[in-house]
Order: C-alpha cells, then structure tokens, then sequence
C-alpha cells in the first residue's frame, strides 16, 4: 500500500494490520455512539477512506452484524465499501458482499497507463478493468472515480477517455477536477514549479462542461458537483451529508454530525490509525473532539453542502437554522447573472453557478 501524492484524504501506509484488535475497536465505538442515538433508523453504511477493502471481510463482517444489533436499519440500508482495483483486493469482493456490502466504489481514477504512474497509482488499466468486471457481476451498485484536468491532458483525450469510461459504467460515476492541496506531494512539486501541463481555469472550464455534456447524453446526470448517476442510483450516503442530515463517524480521521437532545455536534477523532486504535482502547472513545455547532454556523454548512446538489436547499430550512433569511438582493444579483435559480422555497445553482461555486458562496454567505 501507498499513499497518492494528490491525495489529501486520511491516509497511512501500514505493514501489518492486527484485524482482532481492530475489530474490538470498532465493536467498541459502535456501542458508545450506539448508546447516545438509541432507537434512531440507520439508513446508510459507508467504509471509507484510506483503503478500507484491506480489512478482511470477517471484520466488515463483525460490523455490520454489531450494526443491526444496536440500531434499527431502514429496508433498503446502503451499504457502500471503497476498494482499489487490484486483484488482491478483487479477491475479497465474494466475501464482503456475503458480509452485507451491497455497493461498491472503486477508485480507478484514469483509464490511461501512463497518468496512473503520474497519479501514483499501483494499478494498471488492464487491472483495473479485471477488478471492475468482477465488482459488476458481484454486486448490483458499483461506481468508480475519474479524475480529470490532469497535467497534458487535452480536451479530445478526455472525450474519449470519459466516452470509454460511459461505456463500462454500471449505475454512477465520480468524476473529480484534480485539484492541488497543500501538505500533499502534489502540492509540494507545485509550489516549487516542478508540476507542469496542469490546464489553466479557461481549460480546466472546457472539460468540466465537457463532462457535463457527455455525461448528460448517457443518461448519467450530475445530481451533484462531481457526482453523476442514473435516475435512482444517487450515493444515498453521500446525500446524507449534501442534505444536512446526521451521521456518525468511526475510525480515524472520521468525522460526524449528530444532534443529540435537539442540539447538534460536530465530531472529529485522531487522524494516526495506531494513536486512534490507542486512544480506544484506553479511554473507551476514540473522538478526538465533539463541539456544540451554532445556528449560524449549521445554517452556512447547510448552504455550502446544498448547493452542491442539484436540486439546491430549502430557503425557509436555511432561515429556520439561522434565524434570519438570506440577503435578497444577493440571490436576485446572482439570478439576473444566471448563477442560480429562484423558484419559491427553493434555490439553486444553474449549471453555469456550479462551475464557480465557491464564487457563488461567497456572493451568499453573510460576512
């Protein structure tokens, strides 16, 4: 295992990983988060983050089965795993789907041999088609992650790249810009001028768009900034956190927000797998901190989760969490330009407004 030098995710390199003691862990958090939202419907499940696919399925396994015993599940519970597209990890796909897992996310990430080296991936295409030919006949939900405007990528390479990856695509699709973070390699060749042929904003512009064409024309609509699906096959989890509803957070580097007796929490835990596992055992809680979240601050999460998605938020949510409306003349200032839509209760970004988000934010949220 190694970490990707774009990736800014939680990640570790480890030699050996001791499931047991995992799994106590695990066991563990899942009572203690368990005791404080008793009775609540779990709709979602989601392993994620590092590479959650080297836990062995008799662990993913003890979870969900320490899962159903604590909280009632919904019906239709979603139960996603993240995987890398390698044989190793393909080999346990049979064993995790028996464990509960009913969608998987693969993070293929280009389908082109020579800008996975670039992207420090240890997989090659011709891997990551066997992986993904053996997701699609194993489980009926499967995604994979693309990322595009990467260094000398041009706009008819990825036409064609994404045209291939329409072709192979189950139910859904994530298709991220790449974008460079600092604190990562990537960041840190790019602050010395050493990553070159990234695409300028007009560039990086024309692919987005391109995306959004092709993606359209297959039937595959971005539900939200990065995320594409059939009608139906939506990430149901990842909606939880667009919408604003509560999840918990498990493991290291895990996040969460949860209300609990009408107030709700931010949670954060330990980003070092070994301190988390550390801290669990000697404490009996593996959060690293839990604050209270003001009505001001849950209303501009609130906003800056939900215009992501398509179909934009509630105005009268946002009022009802922040105690004040919106500015109308920076909805209707944005509106006039076309940035986002207005139709009673509702806004939300047009597709011109998702391209520039984080302008469009900035235009909303109160000083």
């Amino acid at each position: 295992m190694a970490k990707c030098p774009y990736c800014d995710f939680n990640s570790h390199v480890a030699a050996s990983i001791d499931q047991d003691r995992w799994q106590r862990a695990y066991l563990s958090e899942i009572d203690r988060i368990g005791a404080e939202t008793r009775g609540r419907v779990l709709n979602t499940v989601f392993f994620g983050g590092g590479t959650p696919s080297l836990m062995q399925p008799e662990l993913v396994a003890a979870i969900m089965d320490r899962i159903r015993a604590t909280w009632p599940t919904a019906n239709d519970l979603e139960v996603t795993l993240e995987a890398n597209p390698t044989s190793v990890e393909a080999a346990r796909f049979i064993g995790y789907r028996n464990a509960g897992v009913n969608r998987l996310s693969m993070g293929v990430q280009a389908l082109n041999d020579d800008d996975l080296r670039r992207l420090g991936r240890l997989h090659s295409v011709a891997e990551a088609r066997a992986a993904f030919d053996i997701a699609r006949n194993t489980f009926d939900r499967v995604s994979f992650d693309l990322i595009y405007a990467r260094q000398d990528q041009t706009y008819d390479a990825w036409r064609a790249e994404l045209t291939e990856a329409l072709s192979m695509a189950v139910d859904h699709l994530s298709l991220y810009q790449l974008t460079i973070e600092q604190g990562t390699a990537f960041g840190d060749r790019y602050a010395r001028g050493k990553l070159r042929g990234l695409p300028d904003e007009d560039d990086a512009g024309d692919l987005y768009f391109l995306t959004q064409d092709l993606c359209e024309k297959a039937g595959m609509e971005a539900y939200e900034v990065s995320n594409h699906a059939q009608n139906g096959s939506e990430s149901r989890h990842n909606m939880i956190y667009w919408r604003y509803g509560d999840y918990a957070g498990i493991g290291p580097g895990a996040h969460g927000r949860v209300t609990i007796d009408g107030q709700r929490y931010a949670t954060d835990t330990g980003l070092s797998p070994a301190n988390w596992l550390e801290q669990v055992e000697k404490t009996g809680s593996g959060e690293q901190s839990r604050s209270a979240i003001s009505g001001a601050d849950q209303a501009a999460e609130y906003l800056m989760m939900g215009l992501r998605l398509r179909d934009g938020i509630s105005l009268a949510r946002y009022e009802s969490l922040a105690g004040k409306p919106l500015n109308t003349n920076n909805i209707n200032r944005l509106a006039d330009i076309e940035m986002v839509s207005h139709q009673g209760d509702s806004l939300r970004c047009t597709p011109n407004g998702r391209a520039v988000l984080n302008a469009v934010l900035r235009d909303l949220l109160p000083d």
